[in-house]
């Protein structure tokens, strides 16, 4: 007897519908097509033992499990759980059941017929909304992040037997319901840090308001103990909320990489990511046999920090540059291409030499000549054009760390940022794919950077007295346009390029010696 049950696979972020057809023919040998994986083949031993724990009985005929469409590789275990109900329908055990092929059914069986959790369930909860299936059967594990998706049932079960029981009376089960909106609201303003806890460092705070405010990356450069990692960690905290859309698309990326946890919750704030420097490059921009998302698209939407950026091998920063000017990462494979989303901010820190006291102001840089411009060149001069703003961090000094004063919290700055984000969001509203500053093009740059005479004449001393290389040009027009969105400025005035000048320190000729 002939059966099809449904599954879904994940590619990419997205979903793929797979037919799972099982026939019970003459013969005495099981057999799994449609181009499985080893972890798909082994699936008949979990099914065999979950089936026969459960008091049916495993065909003693030919079985063949067709996994359709059969040029599209199938990886992981979750198709144990549609192997298994196809196999106990096939083999005529199940009676009168409702019309299974109204569900997709995923889930891993352990040999008792226990369903574990599975990656990606919230694309398969949205792929099977969209071609207008009834309900998803999945762990109960994964069944709030599923739930995210409205107008499906969704269905969250831990044994193979309620699987069955609810195939022979619907009633067995009831949907899982999540509000999702509710949540979201609720979760967007709970931080752990806050800028206020920052003593001094007001020039580093104005640096990142400013970055967060125009969307562009920055680099820290200072000695250790300056307060680098302190300050970028608070970065989120200052980023404009997520909108629920993008909400729902940082959350898939963490669905598919299996990052979420158990009885999962909507993402709603922005992601944080800060990798070791040891990571490999596939780590970092994603990729292996089985192409899964890395850390850049982890931190879509969200911060990306690179903590002692010369330390970084050399190719794993290098493959990072076309993702992010592209804002994706493609990952190709003999078979299959898949885009994973990479629109995130960089935020790096370095100290300025290899002993970290280059340009200390009490404290004298023992590193031997030209060790300073060697430890520099370890970031490739086409990654630093990609950089906006670079930000010299300095010790704080005793009187302010001793300080009872508190600063300006998150909150106030928050709202400034997100005046500035409004403002852009009216200004490119007619340039899809465009929502800051940083994301400007050349031809934008010409149209909306526009700056006065003295502006002109301020910007071209800097170039000839600093010697600022070309790159720096196009920078320091962005910098300065989102410093006067935080103005609520029309023009860029002369004290905003003034700003923004100084920002630029690593372009600067002979700043490393």
């Amino acid at each position: 007897m002939l059966i099809k049950t449904f599954g879904s696979a994940v590619y990419g972020v997205d979903a793929v519908t797979i037919t799972v057809e099982v026939n019970v023919l003459s013969g005495n040998h099981y057999f799994i097509v449609g181009l499985p994986d080893n972890a798909v083949k082994e699936s008949l031993q979990r099914v065999e033992s979950a089936v026969k724990s459960n008091g049916y009985s495993m065909p003693r005929f030919k079985l063949v499990v067709n996994l359709a469409p059969a040029d599209i590789r199938k990886t992981g275990t979750a198709f144990d759980l549609p192997i298994a109900i196809g196999t106990i329908a096939a083999s005529e055990q199940l009676g009168n059941i409702v019309p299974h092929d109204e569900y997709i059914i995923m889930g891993e069986l352990s040999l008792d017929g226990t369903i574990l959790p599975i990656k990606g369930t919230l694309p398969m909860a949205i792929t099977a909304r969209r071609e207008g299936y009834k309900g998803i059967i999945i762990p109960k594990a994964n069944s709030r992040e599923a739930g995210m998706v409205n107008n499906l049932d969704v269905y969250g079960v831990s044994h193979i037997r309620e699987v069955i029981e609810f195939l022979r009376n619907p009633a067995t089960l009831q949907p899982v319901e999540v509000n999702t909106r509710e949540e979201f609201s609720l979760s967007q303003n709970n931080f752990e840090f806050d800028f206020n806890e920052v003593k001094g460092q007001e020039n580093i705070k104005r640096a990142l308001e400013i970055a967060a405010a125009g969307g562009h990356n920055a680099i820290l450069i200072g000695p250790p103990g300056a307060g680098k990692t302190m300050l970028a960690k608070r970065l989120p905290t200052i980023l404009p909320p997520l909108t629920l859309h993008e909400a729902l698309e940082t959350t898939k990326i963490h669905s598919v990489a299996g990052k979420l946890p158990e009885n999962a919750h909507l993402v709603c704030k922005r992601p944080f990511r800060s990798p070791h420097h040891t990571v490999s490059d596939a780590a970092l921009v994603g990729g292996g046999g089985i192409p899964q998302p890395g850390e850049i698209s982890l931190a879509h939407n969200g911060v990306l920090f690179l903590d002692e950026l010369p330390e970084f091998k050399r190719t794993a920063l290098e493959v990072m540059r076309q993702p992010m000017e592209e804002r994706k990462v493609t990952i190709s494979r003999a078979r299959v291409a898949v885009d994973f989303p990479a629109s995130f901010m960089l935020i790096a820190s370095m100290n300025p030499c290899p002993c970290g006291f280059y340009n200390h102001p009490e404290k004298e840089c023992t590193c031997p000549p030209g060790g300073v411009q060697k430890y520099l060149n370890k970031i490739s001069g086409p990654l630093l054009d990609r950089i906006d703003l670079h930000v010299e961090v300095t010790p704080v000094a005793f009187s302010e760390l001793s300080s009872q004063k508190k600063g300006e919290d998150s909150t106030t700055i928050r709202e400034r940022v997100i005046k500035a984000r409004e403002i852009q969001a009216e200004r490119y509203k007619d340039h899809p794919g465009i929502y800051c500053n940083a994301q400007m093009s050349s031809r934008l740059l010409k149209e909306i950077c526009q700056i006065n005479p003295a502006g002109q004449n301020l910007l071209k001393a800097a170039m000839n007295k600093l010697n600022l290389s070309a790159r720096a040009y196009d920078r320091i027009l962005k910098v300065s346009r989102t410093i006067a969105d935080l103005d609520q400025q029309p023009d860029i005035l002369p004290q905003h390029l003034a700003e923004a000048i100084q920002y630029r320190s690593l372009d600067r000729d002979g700043w490393a010696g």
